[in-house]
C-alpha cells in the first residue's frame, strides 16, 4: 500500500501536468466596472473556499499575452484556490495596443483619473464592493509593460493599494511617447534620482501611508534593461525615507534579495535579482504553480509565491517559511453555501491538496 506522502506526492504531478490543459482556463469575465474611459477588458477568479474579507491581488500581463495566459504561466489562480483570495485580471485589447501591451507611456492612460489607468481602478472600486474585498488588503503586480503600469497603479493610486510587486518594469512617468519607451527600455535618457522622485510625487496629493514595494529583474534582461530596477527602487526611496545601505539576503543560489528599511526597521523595499534570467517572470513548475511559455521561466523560483508572501496573504504555515513573520489568517468559509465557518484544523492543508488533485481529475466536484 502507497504511503501516504507518496500519495501526495503524486497527486501533486499528477496537479501540475493536467489541472489546466493548454487552452484552458480558471478566469471568468468580469464586466459593468463602470465608465471605462481606457477600453479595457477583465477577468477574475474567486475561489470556492474564500476567507472572510479576502485580500485582491490585481495582476497585470506583459505584452502579446492575455490574462489567461499569464495566469496559466504565473499560476495566480491555483495559489489564489489554496489561500483564499481573489485575483483581478485587466486586460488590453488590441484596439488599444496592437501588441497587447498597457500604455504606460501615454500621458492620457497614466494619469490619476484618466484612461487605462482609470478603468482599472475603476475595476477594483468594483470588485471591493461585489467580492466583500479588505480594501486594507489590495496588492498589484505586473510583467514588462504590466509592470510598469502595475507601477503606474501604484504612483497614481497609492492609498488604494497595501503592496506592489513590479516585474521586468519601469519607473512612473519617464516616457511620454513610444521612441522614449523604447530608449528606457534600454536605460537611454533616464533621469536623475531627484527628478524621478519628484515625477512619483506629482502622480498623486497623497500624503501617505505608501504601499511596500517590491522589484523584480533577471540579470540577463535584454528587453528591459536592469538599470531599470535600480531606478524603481531609487524613485521609491524618496517616498519611503528609507535608509541607503540595504540588507542583502540570498535565499536561492539564483536568487538575490535586498531589502531596505524605514526608521522604524520596517520593510518598505526589496530588489529582487534572479542571476542569468532573461526577460519573464520567473516560476518554478515543480511547484504546482504555472508553466513555462514565453516569458514565463521556469528557473526554479516562484515569483508568485515569493510575492503573495511579501505581501502576507499565505497561509500561515508557508507564509512562515522565507522572509516574513507568520500572519494570522481567518479561517477559510466556503462561498458556495451557507455553512457557518469551519476552524481550520492540522489536516486541513491534506485535505486540500488531495481535494484539488480529484478536482483536477474531474473525480471531484
Amino acid at each position: 500500500m502507497r504511503s501516504l506522502a507518496n500519495t501526495l506526492a503524486l497527486l501533486k504531478q499528477f496537479r501540475t501536468n493536467q489541472a489546466a490543459p493548454r487552452g484552458e482556463s480558471l478566469l471568468a469575465p468580469f464586466e459593468a466596472f463602470g465608465s471605462n474611459p481606457g477600453e479595457l477588458e477583465a477577468r477574475v477568479h474567486v475561489p470556492s473556499t474564500v476567507v472572510p474579507r479576502p485580500a485582491l491581488v490585481v495582476v497585470l500581463h506583459g505584452c502579446t499575452q492575455t490574462a489567461a495566459t499569464y495566469d496559466t504561466g504565473s499560476g495566480w489562480s491555483k495559489l489564489a484556490d489554496d489561500h483564499g483570495f481573489v485575483v483581478l485580471f485587466p486586460q488590453q485589447t488590441r484596439s488599444n495596443n496592437a501588441n497587447l501591451c498597457f500604455n504606460w507611456f501615454q500621458p492620457n492612460d497614466i494619469a490619476r483619473g484618466r484612461g487605462e489607468a482609470l478603468s482599472i481602478y475603476q475595476m477594483i472600486v468594483t470588485a471591493e464592493a461585489r467580492y466583500g474585498i479588505d480594501a486594507s488588503r489590495v496588492y498589484i503586480t505586473g510583467l514588462s509593460a504590466g509592470g510598469a503600469m502595475a507601477n503606474v497603479m501604484l504612483a497614481t493610486y497609492p492609498e488604494v493599494f497595501a503592496g506592489g510587486a513590479i516585474i521586468a518594469g519601469l519607473p512612473y512617468g519617464t516616457a511620454y511617447t513610444i521612441p522614449q519607451a523604447f530608449d528606457r527600455m534600454r536605460a537611454h535618457g533616464m533621469p536623475d534620482g531627484k527628478s524621478l522622485q519628484n515625477l512619483l510625487r506629482s502622480a498623486s496629493k497623497s500624503k501617505g501611508p505608501w504601499p511596500s514595494i517590491s522589484v523584480w529583474q533577471g540579470t540577463q534582461d535584454t528587453t528591459v534593461n536592469s538599470a531599470n530596477a535600480d531606478a524603481i527602487v531609487e524613485q521609491w526611496q524618496g517616498i519611503h525615507q528609507t535608509r541607503a545601505s540595504p540588507r542583502a539576503d540570498q535565499p536561492r543560489s539564483r536568487l538575490e534579495r535586498l531589502v531596505w528599511v524605514d526608521a522604524d526597521g520596517t520593510e518598505r523595499l526589496q530588489l529582487y535579482r534572479v542571476k542569468g534570467m532573461g526577460h519573464g517572470t520567473p516560476i518554478d513548475v515543480k511547484s504546482g504553480y504555472g508553466r513555462a511559455g514565453p516569458y514565463m521561466l521556469d528557473v526554479g523560483i516562484s515569483s508568485t509565491e515569493e510575492i503573495a508572501r511579501s505581501f502576507g496573504i499565505l497561509a500561515p504555515a508557508l507564509n512562515h517559511a522565507s522572509h516574513g513573520a507568520n500572519i494570522d489568517v481567518p479561517a477559510p468559509i466556503s462561498s458556495s453555501n451557507g455553512d457557518s465557518p469551519r476552524q481550520a484544523g492540522p489536516t486541513d492543508g491534506i485535505r486540500r491538496t488531495i481535494e484539488d488533485a480529484l478536482r483536477a481529475a474531474g473525480l471531484m466536484r
